[in-house]
Order: C-alpha cells, then structure tokens, then sequence
C-alpha cells in the first residue's frame, strides 16, 4: 500500500471520536484558607457541570446558569480553551464539538470559577480521549496549572478535600488530605465582583521575615485543625501574607472577617475574594456567623453553608441518543 493510500485509510481524530459524548462535574474551590497563601486549597459542594459531545463540524456552545449572556459563546470560551490546549499537549487538535454548560459557581468571587472552568475543560479531553489517550493525575495538574497559573485553585478541583500543592522542577504536585468531619465551612458571597489581577497587584514583593514565620506555624497548625483539632479553627486562619494587603480593595470584607473573628469564628478572604469563607466547626456556629452578618452587614450577602466535596472532578462517557 501507498503513503498516500495508507494516509486515507488511517482514519481522522475527529472521525475517530466522532460521536462521542462526555458528562463533567466539578465542584466550587476556596484558596488559601487564611494563612495558606497559593499552597492550600479546599474542594466546596457546588458544582459547575459541562456536557460536550463530539459533532460532524463547528463550535456550538450553550451556558445556562451563571454566566449566561455574559460569558463567550466562540472559541474564548475557557472550557473550549482548557480543552484545545489539553488535546495539543498530546498531539491532537481539537474536534468540532457542542458544549452545554450548566453553571452554579458565581464568577469573580473568589470561588474557582476560573479554575473550575479549566478543569472541566481539561477532564471532558481527558474524557474524550480516553483510551488512546490517559492522562495521569500529576499530568492533569500541569496541564490546568499552565492555563491557571498556580495550582492551588485547580488541585482541589480536580481532586477534592484539602490540598496541599506545590511546585516542583518537574511540575506541580499536590496532596489530598480528608477534612475532619466537625468542619462545617460557610460560604458568605456579595453581589459585587473582585478583580483576581487587582487583588495580586496590591500583594507587596517581599514581607517582614516575623510575619513569613508567624504564617507558617499557622500554615502547619491549619492543616491539623482541618484534617484532626476543629477547635484550633480560629488560631489557626490567622494570616499575616495577603489579607491585610488587600483589605482596602474590599473595605466591606474586611470589616465582616474582623466582626466574625471578634465573635469567634474562623473567618477568611475565600481565595482572592470578596466571598469570605467561614470554617465553623459544626453547624450551630454556623448558623451563628449568618446570623451576624444578617444583622450587621450593610450590603446584601448571601449565606451558602456547603459540604466539604471529597471526590473533585469526574468525567463520565454519555451514551448516544
């Protein structure tokens, strides 16, 4: 047989996956967790899910939930981008697809929207690739940090629990830890959006040498609290890297952290913000902390108190009308 006929005979990518058809689920994220500046992340019950099936020709995308009419309906969309970045690091190009989004994370709160968007992204190519393709967990994770930047929104995504993650001359690496069954976080969002870049941008370049170590003693003691002792919950947010910084970009979550730690309760910036994360230690303390801000607050805020998400990110084949 010929090249050129062995090339005709040797079927396309997109003949290949033709058809096929991919359901994701991914869950919300907070970063940081007070003292745990781009290490520790935390995998929340409210998901964003994506179905992308696999078409004769285009780019058809539906978004439903949040998001709808605002986020791009072309190839800007991030989920189309996660997806066409993650076929061409293992050689392929990225098919004609329809995509339905069903959002629920809100966007700009500090709650993995962005990194919950490259993961489903990154798992539906997982998902449609398979088995020519296998992507492994450490590979996973370097394919969303390149297209998130750090890997401490993406990893709790992906895997869920409590993650640790870090970065390695070979890549990005993370470690799951099951979060103790007392810890009962609630989640505070405000109608207003911030700024992920603004939010770094007033990050200074170096800090006090007493205040790198006082975070991590509480880096270390947040960990133990999360995973054994929910009683250290308030000692062990304290943080003196970011949130101070920050502050003055989100004047009405800052007085709300400082009233709910004066009240008891274990109350950080929820990644860059403005959302604030409350890691209650059970669900009385919780109900505590959303009656507070119901009588103090002096904006809307609404009150989510959602379960810790143990499984992450899953992708399932879908099977064809």
């Amino acid at each position: 047989m010929s090249a050129s006929a062995a090339a005709e005979a040797t079927p396309s990518t997109d003949d290949v996956l033709l058809g096929r058809k991919v359901h994701v689920k991914v869950p919300a994220t907070s970063a940081n967790l007070g003292p745990g500046f781009d290490t520790l992340g935390l995998a929340l019950a409210q998901y964003d899910e994506v179905e992308v099936e696999v078409v004769d020709s285009g780019l058809e995308i539906e978004v439903h939930g949040v998001g709808e009419g605002e986020v791009p309906l072309d190839a800007s969309h991030l989920v189309v981008r996660a997806m066409a970045h993650t076929f061409a690091r293992f050689g392929r190009e990225l098919p004609p697809i329809r995509l339905v989004a069903h959002n629920s994370i809100p966007h700009g709160r500090g709650l993995g929207s962005s990194g919950a968007a490259i993961v489903a992204g990154v798992m539906a190519a997982k998902g449609l690739l398979a088995p020519e393709v296998e992507i492994s967990p450490d590979g996973l994770l370097e394919v969303a940090t390149e297209l998130e930047g750090h890997p401490d929104n993406v990893a709790p995504a992906l895997f869920g629990g409590l993650t640790i993650a870090w970065v390695t001359p070979e890549g990005p690496r993370h470690k799951k830890l099951m979060v103790h069954r007392g810890v009962s976080p609630l989640v505070l969002v405000p109608e207003h959006e911030m700024s992920t870049a603004l939010a770094r941008s007033l990050q200074p370049q170096s800090v006090p040498h007493e205040d790198a170590v006082f975070n991590v003693s509480r880096s270390a003691l947040l960990v133990a609290a999360l995973i054994q002792s929910p009683e250290l919950l308030l000692a062990a947010t304290e943080d003196k890297l970011h949130q101070s910084y920050r502050a003055e970009a989100m004047p009405e979550t800052d007085r709300l952290i400082r009233r709910l730690r004066e009240a008891g309760h274990p109350a950080v910036v929820s990644g860059a913000g403005p959302s604030i994360l409350v890691l209650a230690s059970d669900p009385s303390e919780r109900a505590d902390a959303t009656s507070l801000v119901e009588e103090t607050a002096d904006t809307a805020w609404q009150a989510l108190p959602l379960a810790v998400d143990f499984l992450g990110a899953t992708v399932t084949p879908v099977d064809g009308d």
